[in-house]
């Protein structure tokens, strides 16, 4: 497949990620094929597609591709042109070096500016609206898996130094409840993307996948303790308006 042909790409970041039936230990739960959570609250129904100027690519830990818990795949179920990437310590993609040299797009690399050896790439979403502005496609880089992870990945990956660091600076706590994160303040990857959207100006983007992402986090919740929601919450009404066009 081209580098740029997203004609035959598949239609959910599951799909471009190595797959195998997850089996957590003890565990007989019977899960759907297309959006890997157990059938008894599915997620398909509520899959929704919509269009943003911004992407974004994700750069994701080999551990978290399996994890049925795993965020990421929801910003591909939302975003079509969204791309995913195994991270690997010496060896660049070879598509993915490709669209970092490609000049349509002007990626940024989503990380932290908590240490003072990289402020010189430090950039404001300000550089996002800028890019749009000289009809560039804005492309969030993130790093998918654990904040330990992604520290690792960020100091480990040379092929990445080239690229402006964007940092989320957002007032929102992780409403995420399938692990503990170490702070509210870390938000798991498809809150991160939001925030990205939200204030890059994809406002329509932004919102529905907050809604997936509320949806996804319930419907899993509930799954746990093998009780299935009935009646749809306020996010499952939205995305069934959203995908019934009204």
């Amino acid at each position: 497949m081209s580098a740029f042909d997203t004609s035959s790409e598949p239609d959910s970041l599951a799909e471009r990620a190595p797959r195998r039936e997850f089996k957590a230990r003890g565990s007989f739960v019977i899960r759907c094929e297309g959006c890997n959570l157990p059938k008894l609250n599915c997620l398909c129904p509520y899959k929704v597609g919509v269009e943003s100027h911004a992407q974004v690519w994700l750069l994701t830990h080999s551990l978290e591709h399996l994890k049925p818990t795993n965020t990421g795949r929801l910003i591909g179920d939302v975003l079509s042109e969204t791309r995913v990437f195994t991270w690997a310590r010496t060896a660049l993609d070879p598509e993915l070096e490709a669209l970092l040299q490609d000049a349509r797009y002007a990626p940024f690399l989503i990380f932290p500016d908590d240490q003072p050896d990289y402020a010189e790439r430090v950039v404001g979403i300000d550089a996002v609206h800028a890019a749009k502005a000289n009809d560039r496609v804005p492309v969030y880089v993130i790093l998918d898996g654990t904040w330990r992870q992604a520290r690792r990945m960020f100091r480990k990956s040379p092929y990445l130094d080239g690229l402006p660091v964007l940092p989320l600076h957002t007032e929102r706590e992780t409403r995420y409840r399938l692990r503990k994160p170490a702070s509210k303040a870390h938000l798991c990857t498809a809150e991160v993307a939001t925030e990205l959207l939200r204030q890059g100006g994809d406002i329509d983007a932004a919102n529905v996948l907050d809604d997936y992402f509320d949806v996804f986090n319930e419907s899993y919740a509930a799954s746990r303790f093998y009780r299935k929601i009935d009646a749809p919450t306020p996010a499952m009404e939205r995305l069934l308006a959203k995908r019934a066009g009204v």
